[in-house]
């Protein structure tokens, strides 16, 4: 018997890498991991799965990726931390070609089941002007004015999902991810996002001698992070649960970003001095995950505390640091 076909996009980045190592992990299928870059450049690969390099913003890209697949797993993307989709509007808002000739393909392959990986950047985002910010319970994202770029993009792709279900019948979940975290992730460069970058940053004050700190925005800024084990579970439920909705995935656990930065202190064994840059991109000032109705739907929720996958995260990037300082090639 022929065994189920799984592919996951954006295989060769963050939360796509831990995907393929979780199905490897459980057996039973085929993988097939597609990412736009060389694979030797991926964050994570496996010589026991098919490793494809394609550009996804072509349509042709998207049937041979799709081909013969069971399940897809839309995670590709052009994105980063807020320095980056504040500043490539363009290139992130691009990424709806991806999503789009992805459905087409997949429509076209009779794939049984499609995930897309939203975001919760999708929210209007005067709700999100205090640092006492109310949860974001899905509804919130109507009426529409999302981030722009980026989170314009994910809402279009968003309804293009809902409208392939609609009119083709197509078995579509959508996740709106906050803010994921951990191992084998980009942690520096310019597409970092907050929690790999402040542990670069308190790893880099600690190893050099200097002491001290940049933090973009006044660090009032308020966020939930949700580790990647709880990321990857969710996806799993979601993609198998009666969830026919965009539905939050996220942590609960706010924190704000001084906050985050004593933890990353805390595991250096040291304190520095702070230098606000008020001029840098900071997002939002306050964005937290209702979780009601993940709870109502699939009776879980992420529950990794954030300092204990921030140490992971920490040791990862550690030792990811001083590679790189050995002369050692590492990807970033």
């Amino acid at each position: 018997m022929t065994l189920p076909l799984i592919v996951v996009t954006g295989a060769g980045g963050f939360i796509g890498g831990h995907l393929v190592a979780e199905f490897r992990r459980r057996g039973g299928c085929r993988v097939r991991a597609v990412d736009i870059r060389e694979p030797h450049d991926w964050y994570q690969r496996f010589p026991d799965v098919e490793n494809l390099q394609l550009d996804l913003r072509l349509r042709e890209a998207c049937r041979q990726a799709c081909e013969g697949a069971t399940d897809v797993y839309q995670l590709a993307a052009d994105m980063g931390g807020m320095g980056f989709i504040e500043t490539h509007k363009v290139e992130c808002m691009l990424s709806v070609l991806i999503n789009t000739h992805m459905l087409m393909a997949a429509q076209e392959h009779r794939v049984k089941r499609f995930f897309y990986s939203s975001s919760a950047c999708a929210y209007n985002v005067e709700l999100q002007r205090s640092a006492k910010v109310t949860p974001l319970k899905e509804s919130d994202a109507y009426p529409a004015m999302p981030e722009d770029g980026y989170g314009w993009e994910k809402l279009f792709s968003e309804r293009m999902c809902r409208h392939f279900a609609e009119d083709f019948g197509m078995y579509v979940r959508v996740a709106r991810f906050h803010n994921v975290y951990g191992p084998f992730g980009t942690w520096d460069g310019g597409r970092e996002k907050a929690p790999a970058a402040i542990c670069r940053k308190v790893i880099e004050a600690k190893e050099t001698g200097r002491h001290e700190i940049d933090i973009w925005g006044d660090g009032q800024q308020t966020r939930s992070f949700m580790y990647i084990d709880d990321c990857i579970r969710g996806i799993q439920l979601i993609m198998e649960g009666a969830v026919d909705e965009p539905i939050n995935l996220g942590s609960s656990e706010i924190v704000t970003i001084n906050q985050l930065v004593s933890i990353a202190e805390r595991f250096a064994d040291l304190r520095l001095e702070r230098r606000y840059d008020l001029s840098a991109p900071k997002g939002v000032n306050g964005r937290n995950s209702d979780n009601t109705l993940i709870r109502a739907k699939l009776g879980w929720e992420p529950s990794i505390p954030l300092e204990r996958g921030l140490r992971e995260t920490y040791d990862w990037i550690l030792g990811r640091y001083r590679a790189r300082r050995a002369g050692e090639r590492v990807t970033v």
